[in-house]
């Protein structure tokens, strides 16, 4: 099967490309952003060595499913989908931060709070809590947007307005946007048997001043989801949750003594592991959409995405 690594193209009226750790964005005459979903892993911001079949059309048909299923609550900046593997939006400056939220303690959270740590990115949880627990109240726990290559590093609400990162009238529309996004995501999610347990949003500013939704949303790359059926009952026997995200890949390399941190070897991955990941993709696609996904033909992928996104900017 034919993936996707990197991309070199070279569209009508492009002025420059940014590679992101799995995502290729190509600005198209300072108006259009042509965003390649690749098929590049990520894990502890480092990207693995061997891509897996089908990930970037799965990540972008999620992301356009759910920005066309929340744009009646917050603006986004998509434009059009001319091929499985890419999406077309408006050219956006991008706020410097991350917007995670958390309605439960899981993953950072609770690897944080079993180091003892119990504030996180200003914001304090309580005492006598079980990794899954669910706060009472969704936690914004914001990151900064690291450069490639990079670790995101935690970060305050005060040291983001204190250090000019976000001015204060527009990180309280991030906040506000970033709790709607998460109601939404999280009436969603309940609709097929899912909890939504922590997600990140990115936002961007566009030439008029309007702050939008961009990059992708409630995809299990970005986000964790529980599954609804069982859930209390494993948490009150604390047993692990029955999940659908990415965090499946991270316990494996946990498990091979990877972690991203420096000197650290990132371990083999056999070709039945890239199947087995993609398969699991798969599954995460069709529970999240309810929808079954239907395999992009992959013979020329670099062709025919040319060809696609050709056509929609000429056209």
């Amino acid at each position: 099967m034919n993936t996707i690594n990197e991309t070199n193209f070279l569209f009508p009226k492009q002025k420059s490309v940014y590679k992101g750790k799995v995502r290729e964005v190509y600005n198209i005459n300072d108006e259009l952003l042509v965003m390649i979903a690749s098929d590049r892993l990520s894990a502890f911001d480092v990207v693995l060595p061997r891509q897996i079949p089908f990930k970037g059309q799965i990540l972008n048909q999620i992301a356009t499913k759910m920005m066309n299923d929340t744009a009646d609550v917050v603006p986004n900046w998509l434009h059009a989908t001319p091929d499985e593997n890419v999406a077309i939006g408006h050219l956006c400056e991008p706020f410097k931060v991350e917007m995670v939220i958390r309605g439960y303690m899981s993953g950072h959270a609770a690897r944080e709070y079993k180091a003892g740590k119990r504030v996180l990115c200003g914001v304090r949880m309580a005492e006598g809590m079980k990794e899954n627990d669910k706060f009472p109240t969704p936690i914004i726990t914001p990151s900064t947007k690291a450069e490639n290559g990079d670790h995101d590093e935690d970060i305050t609400r005060e040291e983001i307005l204190s250090k000019n990162v976000v001015s204060e009238e527009d990180y309280i529309i991030l906040e506000n946007y970033t709790r709607t996004l998460f109601q939404r995501g999280t009436e969603i999610a309940a609709s097929r048997g899912l909890i939504l347990v922590d997600t990140k949003y990115e936002f961007g500013k566009t030439k008029d001043g309007k702050i939008v939704l961009i990059d992708e949303i409630h995809t299990p790359d970005s986000s964790r989801y529980f599954y609804e059926e069982g859930y209390a009952v494993r948490q009150e026997k604390g047993e692990t949750q029955k999940q659908l995200s990415k965090e499946f890949v991270r316990q494996w390399l946990i498990e091979n003594d990877f972690q991203g941190k420096e000197g650290q070897q990132i371990p083999e991955m056999s070709d039945e592991k890239v199947i087995e990941i993609s398969n699991r993709y798969i599954e995460l696609y069709e529970q999240i959409t309810g929808e079954k996904f239907i395999k992009a033909n992959t013979e020329n992928v670099l062709s025919r995405i040319n060809e696609n996104v050709v056509n929609f900017l000429n056209g």
